[in-house]
């Protein structure tokens, strides 16, 4: 049988994809393939469960229009299917004078991207939100939420299912070659062909796009690990819902946080290191060949070399857990390094290009019979409804 479209990746993107062209196009021949045993086992599966509100992202950027459309049509889905979630808000703290400038740029973004009600707070409301917290600014981001994305995206499987849709796990795909307009998608059970391909890989679209489109060589996947520890039981009144502080504009990463978690408890962190392998999610975990390629590619070696001393302290961080408590003290001055258990981590499929660039934005490539998403990171969870329509009307536009 010929597929209309297979889609590579069982994440939140890839299913949302699928449910967003299933939608629109019913009669379209669809399929997902998964190599994993279940769907949702990596980014989707070990995130912080929070519903962004938009507040970070350049107005115009695809992060921050796709992060709020995301928003309202996943609040609406989650509503729609009974799945739990809470609109809790949070604050975002300056615990430095220096700080303060970069808060303001905070503010006016999300004042840009439409964030009615963020505003900036005194501290004694502050303390009203965060009675623990301590800083000297702070914002208050009211749109902000919880919920737990692997219960969303296995509902967005069981949709795709209803309707006709197809899902294959345990596939991993070795190959794709393209004869005659159609794709041939081999995969460690068998091969699959497709009129067109949707990668939506996560921690392998670079490869992935690279069977499709041999021309896609100026991209690369590196992988960073976010560690993550949680409040014992008993400390988990220091934190009411999310704290947050400024992040640094260098990097896509947002610092180390509380969350409170809508499966229950308290998160504390990520970090972000290197990983030593893509789905790295331990120290231990090290795959010589992938880390060879890693650090054999121009673009990291510049960020390396330009952001080493950042880069050291959050290896540092990562083997030091007084150290790790250190950061948190600064939002959360209580916090002790008896109080913290280890947690999870989540590695997040960065995009850097040739010349150091660490992505920023979602970036999606199209050729003539594939759709590449080559990176996806945080927000994209928040944004899979959104992000799904918006490849879903690339692919729809061949069907017409």
């Amino acid at each position: 049988m010929v597929y209309d479209i297979v889609i590579v990746g069982g994440g939140i993107v890839g299913l949302a994809t699928g449910l967003k062209i299933q939608n629109e196009r019913p009669d379209l021949k669809i399929a997902i393939l998964e190599k994993e045993d279940q769907l949702a086992k990596h980014q989707t599966g070990n995130n912080s469960g929070v519903i962004h509100s938009g507040l970070y992202y350049k107005p115009g950027s695809l992060k921050a229009t796709n992060c709020i459309n995301g928003y309202h049509e996943l609040v609406k889905f989650c509503e729609e299917e009974k799945i739990p979630f809470e609109i809790t808000g949070k604050v975002v703290v300056a615990t430095r004078e220096e700080q303060k400038p970069l808060l303001k740029t905070l503010l006016d973004r999300g004042l840009q991207n439409g964030l009615t009600g963020t505003r900036s707070i005194t501290l004694e409301e502050l303390k009203e939100y965060e009675p623990h917290c301590a800083g000297v600014a702070a914002i208050h981001v009211p749109q902000t939420g919880i919920v737990d994305y692997f219960q969303v995206a296995l509902a967005y499987g069981r949709k795709i299912i209803q309707k006709g849709g197809e899902i294959f796990l345990n596939h991993k795909v070795l190959e794709i070659n393209l004869k005659e307009g159609i794709n041939y998608i081999e995969t460690s059970k068998g091969t699959f062909e497709s009129k067109l391909v949707i990668n939506c890989a996560g921690l392998y679209s670079d490869l992935v796009a690279r069977m499709n489109d041999a021309s896609i060589t100026d991209v690369k996947i590196i992988p960073f690990r976010g560690e993550y520890y949680k409040l014992k039981k008993e400390k988990e009144y220091l934190v009411k819902n999310l704290i947050y502080p400024v992040p640094d504009p260098n990097f896509p990463f947002l610092g180390v946080h509380f969350t409170r978690m809508k499966k229950g408890g308290v998160e504390a962190g990520p970090n972000a290191v290197l990983a030593f392998r893509r789905e790295g999610y331990k120290k231990s975990q090290i795959n010589l060949g992938e880390l060879a390629e890693t650090l054999a590619w121009p673009g990291f070696q510049k960020v390396a070399a330009k952001y080493w001393k950042t880069g050291f302290g959050e290896l540092y961080r990562s083997f030091s857990k007084a150290a790790f408590t250190k950061a948190l003290q600064e939002l959360i001055p209580e916090i002790q390094e008896s109080d913290l258990v280890d947690g999870g981590a989540g590695v997040r499929a960065q995009a850097c290009d040739r010349t150091g660039g660490l992505l920023d934005d979602f970036a999606i490539r199209e050729s003539a019979f594939a759709i590449n998403v080559l990176n996806a990171p945080s927000p994209a969870a928040t944004s899979s409804l959104s992000i799904g329509g918006t490849v879903a009307a690339m692919a729809l536009k061949r069907f017409s």
